[in-house]
């Protein structure tokens, strides 16, 4: 079975090519949301496996919805896809319990290797 994802981006083509990095059998439980707010609702209601997040959105952005998790206590494996590589960043996500921080935008072969890495594929 595969898992359940939500890929959370404010860009339309964003949420598309994270789709298309991911491996065929993990495209059947698929959810989207455009900006943290709907990520944080889908989380809530639903049970999320895999969460793909951008940090840069309207609204609450992505370190306010790795915030929104740990009030919750919501658990998901979290990798951040962002075109905002400061290290600082980086530390921040991390230290909010997301498995990894990958560059937008993420080619497959990167992200297939962070899901063997985290013990997922």
């Amino acid at each position: 079975m595969s898992p359940t994802v939500l890929i959370c981006d404010d860009s339309n083509m964003a949420r598309k090519q994270v789709l298309r990095s991911l491996p065929e059998s993990w495209r059947e439980n698929i959810q989207t949301a455009t900006n943290g707010a709907e990520a944080l609702t889908i989380l809530r209601d639903s049970a999320i496996d895999v969460l793909f997040l951008d940090l840069t959105m309207p609204g609450i952005d992505g370190v306010g919805v790795l915030q929104g998790m740990q009030k919750l206590k919501i658990e998901a494996n979290v990798f951040v896809i962002s075109a905002d590589v400061q290290p600082e960043m980086q530390s921040k996500v991390l230290a909010l319990g997301a498995k990894a921080f990958l560059r937008k935008p993420v080619k497959a072969d990167t992200l297939v290797a962070q899901l063997e890495q985290h013990g997922l594929l």
